[in-house]
This record gives structure tokens, C-alpha cells and sequence, in this order.
């Protein structure tokens, strides 16, 4: 990303001069004449330094504390510059909330060289320490400046699922492994003038010109499901999906890690606000989401818009041959103000019930039937999106998962626990 300089100087030759001095590809300079116009500038571009001279009318140390004022959120580097040499004028800039203090003339070397530590320090303090990509707040000022740029642009909203299953499996050292990996592949397909940085611990943003935005989602795609396999053991290559461990996750099924990404131009609509963009990021990011595998979608002029919310289900079947459990999961989870269904069989469901939850006990050791009904209705495309979680008093939880269960869970089983679960996946259904 390109970074930005606001220099805050009224005079002609010499603002000129030092834009020119500073001005680069990548580095943009605005120059702004008084203090009013440059308010305004700070709040829209958000500039990474501010030069500021004390040939504007007024205190140099009052203007410094106000910009300072009006930037604690962003903490720009503030550079003064003054006629003056004297010791006093120095420290009253300082302690009014400068970084900087430079006498005039100035060494035009010097300065340029002053200018890039800054901008260098100022950078770096924006490292994440495990990505060494840009952070939060850093991308957020470059999706804002990317609104105001008059060449066509693209974004690229780009996440790993089920990255937490992975951590809580594979261990912390292993998913700093994965995200580092993966910080590099999206590295090598960027130049200078690319934008990479952090959203969240599992989430990127990528800015980038129009026309090579589809391509790097297809190519990142096609990269990350090169190596993803590679940060998994045989034995959960060879089974398809990985058993969570742990006291509180033992028994739960998850897919492999997978990369999604939503990809957004200025040539669909035009954006003047963040939030807007960010909104349609992440709307377009979600419509890509695939449950378990990689995936990218790019904005067309036919899909813009926003994401139809769908509508909240609070239905859960109970398929359970034990009339004494039935009754009492019925009782409990309608306290918890779930709709509860009590079934004999997968038949009795219909498509238009579209249950966020199914309970299916699995049977007894001679008969499976609840394993084959488990099996038919994850065949069955009416209820993809519906969760299962299978009860067993045969404790053999690969045979259980294989069939298609979200969640193993050995008889006798905690309510508590079984409650938790039942609030996580009806939460997940709605996601």
C-alpha cells in the first residue's frame, strides 16, 4: 500500500519541493495550504505523516496538539519544521505532541532519509508479530484510501476455515505454521503496489487492481489446497475429516481446513463509504463459503447486493427409542426455548421443517438402524445444512462420524454438556 504524507505549509516553492522529494510509487504527498483544508484531509486519507511548518499563522505547538487531538485513534507521525533553532522552540513542538523537530534549510538527503524512518518505524509499529503482515486497524486505513483512488480496483476478503478445530487438534505451533504458509503463497502472488494485511487471526485483506483480482483468488485457491493436506497426519488424510480431542470437543467431527475468498471491484458500484465495502466483502465472502472446500466468488453485477438473511430455525428433531429420554430432552431443550419434534423415524421429517438440529440415537450393537437413517438423511440434500449429533452406547466413535454425525456423543452423557452443544450447533446452522 501505497503510504500518504500530508505536508502543512502555505508556501509555494518550498511545499512543492518537499513533495518532490518525497513523492514516489509508493509514496503519495498531498499538500494542503492552511490548518482548515488539512482537518478535513486527515480525516479522509488518514495520512501516515504529517509535515507541518510553522510558516502557517499561528502557535506551531497549538497546531501540533490539535492535530494530535484529532488523530489519537490513527497516531499519525508528526514532523515540525521551523525557521527557528532555538533550543525552547524545539521542545515546546515536542511536548505539544511532535515526533520531529527539523530546523530550515534543510539537507534535502537528510530529510528524505528522516521521512523514511519514520514511515519505516510507523509501518512496523502496525506488525502483527506472528504474520508480519499488517494489522486490524492498518488494513481498515488501506480499504479507506483504496475508496478515493481513480484507477479500478479490487479487494479481496480472504479467510481459512475451520482454523480453530485445526489449532485446538494440531496445537498453536502447528496453526502459526499453517497461517505463516499461507502468508507466503498470498505474498508471492502480489507486487510493490499490492496491499496484503490482517483482519483477524484468520482473516486477510488483499487490494489490487481490477484486473488481476480473479486472478489471484485462483490462483490462492488453487495454491492453498496444494499444501493444506500436507499439515495433516495420515491417519486423518486417509479417514477424510479429523476427530477432535480435548475434554470439550472429544467426539466432534471436522472438515480440513479450507480458503475462502469474496472479491469485490469498483467497476459493479462505486463505494464512498468503508463500512459499505467492508459489508460487501464480507456478504460476497459469505455466498462463497463452501462447507468443506476452498472456494472464491467475484462480485458481477447480477449478485450485488446484500446477503438474504435466512430465517432463524429453532426446530430440533429427537429421534430416540428410549420414551423416558425423550420425554425429558423434549422438557429441557424447550425450556431452553428450542421447538422440539419427536420422531420414530427419518420419513416422519419433512423438507419444509428444516431442522437446524437432529438427535439420533445410533442403536444397539445388533441393530445400527440409527446409523443407516444418520446416513440417509446426509445423503439427502434437503437437510445438508442440518446438524447431527448421534448418542451411542457402542463407543466407537470413528464408526459413528463416518456415517456422516457432527458430533459423537457415548451414553451416558452429561445434559450440560449435551446442551452446550445443541446452543453451538444451532448457532452454526444460522451462521
Amino acid at each position: 500500500m501505497q503510504s500518504v504524507t500530508l505536508i502543512i505549509d502555505k508556501r509555494r516553492e518550498l511545499s512543492v519541493k518537499y513533495k518532490k522529494l518525497l513523492e514516489n510509487e509508493l509514496s503519495t504527498v498531498i499538500i494542503s495550504k492552511n490548518l482548515i483544508s488539512a482537518m478535513k484531509l486527515i480525516q479522509d486519507k488518514e495520512p501516515d505523516l504529517i509535515i507541518i511548518s510553522d510558516s502557517i499563522d499561528g502557535d506551531l505547538g497549538d497546531y501540533c496538539k490539535k492535530i494530535r487531538a484529532l488523530t489519537y485513534n490513527m497516531r499519525p507521525v508528526i514532523v515540525a519544521l521551523s525557521k527557528s533553532a532555538e533550543v525552547q522552540d524545539r521542545l515546546n513542538a515536542l511536548v505539544s505532541g511532535a515526533d520531529d523537530f527539523l530546523s530550515e534549510p534543510v539537507n534535502s538527503e537528510e530529510f528524505i532519509m528522516r521521512m523514511k524512518a519514520h514511515l519505516r518505524r510507523e509501518f512496523e509499529s502496525n506488525l502483527d508479530s506472528k504474520k508480519l503482515l499488517p494489522n486490524k486497524n492498518y488494513s481498515m486505513r488501506a480499504l479507506k484510501r483504496v475508496l478515493t483512488a481513480k484507477e479500478a480496483w479490487g479487494c479481496l476478503y480472504i479467510s481459512i476455515e475451520n482454523f480453530s478445530n485445526y489449532r485446538e487438534t494440531y496445537t498453536e505451533l502447528a496453526s502459526d505454521k499453517l497461517i505463516q504458509t499461507y502468508c507466503a503463497i498470498m505474498q508471492s502472488a502480489l507486487n510493490e503496489e499490492d496491499y496484503l494485511g490482517g483482519i483477524s487471526e484468520n482473516e486477510f485483506l488483499i487490494i489490487t487492481n481490477a484486473l488481476k483480482a480473479e486472478k489471484i483468488a485462483n490462483f490462492l485457491v488453487f495454491a492453498f489446497d496444494s499444501v493444506a493436506k500436507k499439515f495433516y497426519s495420515a491417519q486423518d488424510i486417509n479417514r477424510g475429516y479429523v476427530i477432535m480431542q480435548g475434554d470439550e470437543l472429544a467426539g466432534r467431527r471436522s472438515n480440513f481446513v479450507h480458503t475462502t475468498i469474496g472479491v469485490v471491484t469498483n467497476e459493479v458500484q462505486k463505494y464512498t463509504d468503508t463500512n459499505r465495502l467492508l459489508t460487501s466483502l464480507k456478504n460476497i465472502h459469505a455466498l462463497a463459503d463452501l462447507p468443506d472446500r476452498s472456494n472464491y466468488l467475484i462480485e458481477r453485477a447480477k449478485i450485488s447486493g446484500d446477503v438474504e438473511t435466512k430465517p432463524f430455525s429453532h426446530k430440533i428433531v429427537i429421534i430416540e427409542p428410549d420414551e423416558a429420554m425423550n420425554i425429558l430432552l423434549k422438557t429441557i431443550l424447550e425450556l431452553q426455548g428450542y421447538e422440539i419434534t419427536l420422531c420414530s423415524d427419518i420419513t416422519e421429517i419433512s423438507a419444509e421443517q428444516k431442522p437446524s438440529l437432529l438427535i439420533l440415537d445410533a442403536g444397539n450393537a445388533s441393530d445400527l438402524k440409527g446409523l443407516e437413517m444418520c446416513r440417509l438423511l446426509r445423503e439427502n440434500p434437503e437437510f445438508s445444512n442440518t446438524k447431527l449429533i448421534v448418542t451411542s452406547i457402542i463407543h466407537d466413535k470413528e464408526l459413528v462420524l463416518n456415517c456422516g454425525a457432527d458430533l459423537y456423543l457415548p451414553k451416558p452423557y452429561e445434559l450440560s454438556s449435551l446442551i452446550k452443544w445443541v446452543k453451538k450447533f444451532a448457532d452454526e446452522f444460522q451462521a
